[in-house]
């Protein structure tokens, strides 16, 4: 079934900033009954990159989330504006979180964050052929940087180390296209 079930009878701004909106919607289920759904809103798009060198090395970034209360492991990620070409949004977040920029990049995946109350869209990109130089962080960025070899963060990822949804899913992803 492709055509929607659901109708929207009325939609409330609740909550806005730069990063998200939150959407309270009055609405008709797959049932027929009368119910609510609630969205949140990204204002930008997740982007996310896994550099890998000649070697088969990678890096990640380690950083204290606020909203988890917990340090994370990630692909080096951020966001991208909409209606900004992700390639150019992914070249400016590699550069700002690892000080790398490469001359080949491959998009290599598309995913919905979390698709049951964010329309969030998440991109991941493959980046080759690295320069390495300084990085660029933002205010809100205390990082730490690893560079390890690919098979090392894939193990991170099977063990648990790493939990981000976009990072588990692009690295899964380059595992099976690296042919790991």
């Amino acid at each position: 079934m492709t055509e929607n079930p659901w109708k929207t009878l009325g939609i409330t701004n609740i909550y806005e900033n730069p990063w998200i909106k939150l959407e309270h919607h009055d609405i008709v289920n797959p049932a027929g009954k009368d119910g609510i759904y609630s969205i949140v809103h990204f204002k930008n798009l997740a982007i996310g990159i896994i550099p890998i060198d000649k070697e088969g090395n990678t890096w990640i970034v380690g950083q204290y989330r606020y909203a988890l209360k917990e340090y994370s492991w990630e692909i080096p990620m951020g966001g991208g504006l909409i209606g900004i070409d992700t390639l150019e949004s992914a070249q400016r977040e590699l550069k700002e979180e690892t000080g790398l920029q490469a001359k080949k990049w491959t998009n290599i995946l598309k995913i919905h964050t979390s698709n049951s109350v964010t329309d969030e869209a998440g991109y991941v990109f493959l980046a080759e052929n690295l320069t390495e130089g300084e990085t660029e962080f933002e205010e809100t960025e205390v990082l730490q940087i690893k560079k390890l070899p690919f098979q090392a963060v894939l193990n991170m990822v099977m063990s648990g180390e790493i939990t981000d949804s976009l990072s588990i899913a692009g690295i899964l992803k380059a595992a099976r296209i690296l042919g790991y």
